[in-house]
């Protein structure tokens, strides 16, 4: 993309469709800019000024380059518009214009008129369909908010018009500030990971949020959004659920994994801290803007009421953070400061008769212990505490420690200025202690986020030629394939009993023959998908029953579904299933983040129990490795109630095959290996299935 800096740090500023007209949208935003630092362009034909500027009639007429255009006129207008603009050497423009892909057929295709205009002059643009953009360093509100933001560190970009005229009005009596809001609208060639991209190499910029309803590209946000987070946090919040995600899938995982998981599993491996609702997003930026990373998990709480206390450290029992132990020296420092009847332990309880002098002191010894990685000052209002003189005496001990601190100096307006003493100090306070706890659990997660190291996922050795040969093949009967597919996991490596589709009796007998022991024998018809439910399966046939069995299983087809295409039967080894575990690996490819991998408790249980996890392929070692051990029954796979442990290792290694394998054939969109039998000696696939797209082979 190219340089974006005229976008947010411009010198010129025009705007296509400026009027003094009372109500409309082209006066809010000139209004929005008369605070502006630099110059400001009306363009519009019939007048000679608005609002006391100079105005260019035509774009042609602008002599002096423009850094950034907004642009508000009609929707036919606003694409031309934006070519005389890109003729003009204009690289950002924001079109503030509703009447696109949002309004219909016709509004979609003047917006790829947008892309291909933004595509030809190499544009940066914003919208259509956007509330604007702001920069407080240069007080630019190129909104038509009512609004103007605060300076503050903070860069926030929203999907929604509407809630950024919320949150501005919202932060700005809470004293929250930014330094750049952006409209996203309908993202018609800058999305979220541009944002994200252009805010990771602006020093400002401390923290970035957001507010999404999707994410059109999720494996490109990925991988952008995981370099960034190494630097500048990352804090969303996500809302709504796409149809995708709720439309009945055709096997477990598609059934399973819905969109809203791929959500969940995209952002994680994005290295974003997701936040359940705007307060969370503001807690937790305040903290994240404000406060150092702890070095360990220790807590400590400082309080001069014991429910509050108690409450706190309740909180702190349900997140990552721990109960800190206190070194002797501490100890018996407190004893000393404290009177007799205070708890020295933590949870300090400074007792209710505490003025500021006797909280500062058991703060400071607190924040000196080399067990304690961060801090929660958690007080109450009585006469002989000044609240003042405690926000500016944390703030003192936190600079003077440099380890996080976050409070809870609870009660009504009493606080509110010494919660801009302590914002002041990048401190924030809450009501509620519960929130410093789970801001101080985001910083947390946070340090463990930037301390990642991503992994390049493995490639192995494939015969890619044969997958894509057996995918045609079937493809040509059907868009579901069934145990027929075996082929295509062998092919990546993924082992597989040994066994055969015959066609006949004859044939069965001969392939049972080949086998040492009883075998398993399936129908195998792209039209039956759960075989067992109609008597499908036969287990445990000996060499003398191949032949009647087969008959069975066709006659058994044939009754249940007379029209389906029956392919034959497959005749298969016998998997031990006694001393192996039943796990599912699967697919299910979702339209924002594309291949979306899951694991689990498998066998007949699997959508019963819906013990699974799930990751955006492709995966890396250490992603397929976090797989195993995030179900709740990882137990079993380690060897619980006398059990030999399974080769975790192989199952490992068939996940990565498996992303492999989805990777490079988009045309797969739904795959199932259930079960996958794991022993100590190995996994076996026992079964697959899989849906695939010809139009994409």
């Amino acid at each position: 993309m190219p340089d974006a800096n005229g976008l947010f740090d411009p010198d010129r500023v025009a705007v296509v469709g400026a009027t003094d007209r009372e109500g409309s949208i082209g006066r809010a935003i000139m209004e929005n800019l008369e605070e502006f630092t630099g110059t400001v362009v009306p363009v519009n034909p019939s007048r000679e000024t608005v609002l006391g500027y100079p105005v260019a009639n035509e774009i042609a007429d602008i002599t002096d380059p423009i850094d950034l255009a907004v642009v508000v006129v009609p929707p036919d207008i606003a694409v031309e518009a934006t070519r005389e603009l890109g003729e003009q050497g204009v690289k950002n423009v924001v079109v503030i214009t509703a009447g696109f892909g949002e309004a219909g057929s016709e509004g979609a295709t003047r917006e790829q008129e947008l892309k291909s205009i933004a595509a030809t002059y190499d544009m940066n643009l914003v919208g259509p369909n956007s509330l604007g953009v702001m920069s407080t360093p240069s007080r630019m509100n190129a909104t038509f908010g009512p609004a103007n933001a605060r300076p503050g560190k903070l860069s926030f970009m929203s999907q929604s018009g509407a809630f950024i005229t919320a949150v501005v009005d919202w932060a700005n009596d809470q004293g929250i500030g930014f330094k750049d809001v952006v409209s996203l609208g309908n993202k018609a060639v800058l999305d979220e990971s541009d944002f994200v991209d252009i805010w990771d190499d602006d020093p400002k910029t401390e923290v970035i949020l957001g507010y999404l309803e999707g994410i059109g590209d999720g494996r490109g946000f990925i991988d952008v959004a995981r370099e960034v987070t190494k630097e500048t946090p990352i804090v969303l919040v996500k809302s709504g659920r796409t149809e995708a995600g709720a439309q009945a899938a055709s096997s477990h995982t598609g059934t399973i994994a819905g969109s809203e998981r791929a959500y969940e599993a995209g952002l994680d491996q994005a290295g974003v801290l997701r936040a359940e609702n705007v307060q969370e997003l503001f807690d937790y930026a305040q903290i994240l803007a404000g406060q150092p990373v702890p070095d360990g998990n220790g807590v400590a709480v400082i309080s001069n009421a014991g429910g509050p206390g108690v409450m706190t450290t309740d909180a702190i029992g349900d997140s990552n953070l721990e109960m800190a132990s206190f070194d002797q020296e501490t100890l018996e420092g407190l004893r000393e400061a404290l009177p007799e009847g205070a708890n020295i332990y933590n949870p300090v309880d400074v007792i209710g008769d505490a003025d500021n002098e006797r909280f500062e002191a058991a703060i400071d010894l607190v924040l000196a212990d080399s067990n304690v990685d961060a801090a929660i000052v958690v007080a109450t209002p009585i006469a002989v505490l000044d609240y003042g003189k405690l926000a500016t005496d944390i703030g003192t001990l936190q600079e003077k420690h440099d380890i996080p601190v976050a409070t809870a100096l609870m009660g009504g307006e009493r606080i509110d200025a010494p919660a801009r003493t302590l914002r002041e100090s990048g401190i924030p306070n809450y009501f509620d202690p519960a929130r410093a706890v789970t801001s101080l659990d985001a910083l947390l997660t946070y340090r463990d986020i930037t301390r990642i190291e991503y992994e390049q996922p493995q490639t192995f050795d494939v015969d890619r030629e044969r997958v894509q040969e057996i995918l045609e093949t079937a493809a040509q009967r059907s868009n579901r394939i069934g145990v027929e597919a075996m082929g295509i996991l062998d092919a990546y490596g993924i082992p597989t009993p040994e066994g055969a589709i015959v066609e006949t009796p004859e044939a069965a007998q001969e392939a049972a023959e080949s086998i040492s022991g009883d075998v398993v024998m399936k129908i195998v018809s792209p039209d039956i998908l759960h075989k067992s439910d109609i008597g499908g399966v036969k287990v445990g046939v000996s060499e003398d029953g191949v032949r009647d069995a087969f008959e069975d299983l066709i006659t058994r087809a044939k009754n249940y579904q007379p029209d389906a295409q029956i392919l034959g039967v497959q005749v298969q080894e016998m998997v031990d299933l006694e001393t192996g575990t039943e796990t599912i690996l699967g697919m299910n490819r979702d339209p924002q983040f594309g291949p979306l991998l899951l694991f689990g408790l498998g066998g007949i249980f699997v959508e019963v129990l819906e013990d699974t996890t799930v990751r955006v392929a492709p995966v890396s070692q250490r992603e397929a490795t976090e797989m195993l051990g995030e179900i709740d029954s990882a137990p079993l796979l380690r060897g619980a109630r006398g059990r030999e442990p399974v080769d975790e290792p192989a199952l490992i290694e068939s996940i990565q095959r498996l992303s492999q394998l989805v990777t490079d054939f988009p045309a797969i969109l739904e795959l199932d290996i259930n079960p996958l039998v794991a022993s100590p000696e190995g996994v076996q696939a026992v079964d697959s299935r899989l849906t695939v797209d010809p139009d994409k082979l």
